[in-house]
């Protein structure tokens, strides 16, 4: 006689009688890690990453790793940092793409000054964490929670630079540079070459400082007058102006002519001003038609580079 059942137990044989085709298997396993807050779009994390990713993207992007004060470089944007840094490139009116204030910063009349000529030309500023502020200007911690966004500077080449100058006048005066790695001599020689009717600047790609926001400062806004052209070789492009008419003077403290004697002011000129210190290079020297000095007292060792291009175009500029 069999055995009665537990009340309730199901009957029948134990176990299935057929397979699930693997889907218990499969619903077992999940659907993977568990995504990071930041990745989930209704997390209050992913909110905030994409109001970040936003304010970081919002200037445009233009063409510095942390300089000794005030530059750097950051994502391909050159970054201008400091109160007094800012608001002055923004009165020099430097193309800037973007400004970052700090979040509950100090509104001092600095921060109220740089607000309202950034509103008044339409650049976007974005708030951002101090930290941001750290990262986009390579760690620069003087930054005083404010950075300027600067676009890369647009170089000519050589010879279109040369067609602007011979289309603009009869007796076109280019200006080169020779070795001058200090922004602030540049900016002041772009000042100076504004001021005295050139027509543009050549710089090297090599060895030579560029058009940054040092420079575009202590230009006071000529560099946004002035166009300047790039040379992949200095002295290819020296040949080439020579060969186009100008006469090609240099600026050396070793000159074979002071410059109160040097005539040739009738002629479409370029001066080349070497870097302080070493002077002209050798193959530059060369390739010059004449080169200039400028007398001075024996108790000064030399020019500095800005002032020396300011003395010598001055001169050229009041015998044409």
């Amino acid at each position: 006689m069999a055995k009665p059942g537990r009340p309730g137990a199901a009957k029948g044989k134990k176990g299935p009688t057929k397979g699930t085709g693997g889907h218990g298997r499969k619903s077992l396993e999940g659907k993977g890690p568990t995504p990071k807050a930041e990745d989930r779009p209704y997390h209050k994390a992913y909110k905030a990453k994409q109001a970040k990713d936003r304010a970081a993207s919002k200037p445009k992007k233009g063409q510095y790793v942390a300089s000794s004060r005030g530059t750097s470089k950051a994502g391909g944007n050159e970054v201008l940092s400091g109160r007094n840094s800012v608001v002055e490139a923004l009165r020099a009116r430097i193309p800037a793409t973007g400004m970052f204030i700090a979040q509950r910063i100090e509104m001092d009349d600095r921060i109220k000054e740089a607000m309202a000529i950034a509103n008044h030309r339409g650049i976007p500023i974005a708030e951002v964490t101090r930290a941001e502020i750290d990262r986009m200007t390579g760690g620069d911690f003087v930054h005083q929670g404010i950075a300027l966004q600067i676009p890369p500077y647009r170089y000519l080449d050589p010879n279109e630079l040369l067609d602007r100058a011979m289309s603009q006048s009869t007796l076109p005066l280019l200006v080169a540079l020779d070795g001058i790695t200090d922004p602030r001599n540049l900016g002041a020689i772009i000042r100076s070459a504004a001021a005295f009717g050139a027509n543009g600047i050549v710089l090297p790609q090599r060895r030579s400082v560029g058009v940054t926001a040092s420079a575009w400062k202590t230009s006071a806004g000529a560099a946004a007058r002035l166009p300047v052209a790039l040379a992949s070789n200095l002295n290819q492009v020296i040949a080439e102006y020579k060969r186009r008419g100008l006469f090609v003077i240099g600026l050396d403290a070793d000159g074979d002519v002071e410059l109160p004697a040097f005539e040739l002011t009738d002629k479409p000129l370029l001066v080349i001003v070497g870097s302080e210190g070493k002077g002209l290079s050798r193959l530059v020297t060369e390739n010059c038609d004449q080169v200039v000095s400028i007398p001075i007292s024996s108790d000064t060792e030399s020019l500095n580079a800005g002032i020396a291009a300011s003395v010598a175009l001055y001169q050229i500029a009041s015998k044409r």
